[in-house]
């Protein structure tokens, strides 16, 4: 274990300990929903192991661990885009983070080209299931900030079916 981390001994140590013991899933990573800092907007949904928790400790920039890459992963390496740590804060069970950050250059956070990972609205309520068809999604963000593919060239997608 990390000497940055603590074992988990109990659940009064963790849930109001003064010592960090996040709790890895059994694939080793923990999940963190990152946001701007200065408007609260959610810009992503990731994941991190041990080194990419301590890398963005160290660095007080986010990197995150690549299920797709099965790798590190610096945000904003290759594209410029890094996320400054503003916050990084851990749930009560110390099993989840949230990371508040500002992020440098258009402020974009997907590799899609938006702002957000989050650029579709489902519908909900009564009325959004009107039949057996499946559900139309409404986009939120309607313009890119940058050109993906300019920024990453022949760089793999990610994005896994």
């Amino acid at each position: 274990m990390n000497p940055l981390f603590t074992a988990r001994t109990s659940v009064e140590q963790v849930e109001e300990g003064l010592f960090l013991a996040p709790k890895f899933d059994g694939n080793g990573l923990i999940p963190v929903v990152t946001t701007d800092v200065n408007t609260g907007e959610v810009l992503m949904h990731a994941y991190m192991n041990e080194e990419a928790l301590v890398k963005t400790i160290e660095t007080g920039e986010a990197h995150y661990y690549s299920r797709s890459r099965q790798q590190l992963w610096h945000k904003g390496q290759s594209s410029g885009l890094v996320q400054k740590v503003a916050q990084l804060t851990i749930d009560d069970d110390q099993d989840c983070l949230w990371m508040q950050v500002i992020v440098a250059g258009s402020g974009a956070s997907c590799h899609v080209g938006y702002r957000s990972c989050f650029y579709r609205r489902i519908p909900t309520g009564k009325n959004a299931i009107d039949s057996q068809q499946p559900l139309q999604l409404t986009f939120t963000e309607t313009e890119k900030t940058f050109d993906p593919k300019a920024v990453y060239g022949d760089t793999p997608n990610p994005t896994q079916l």
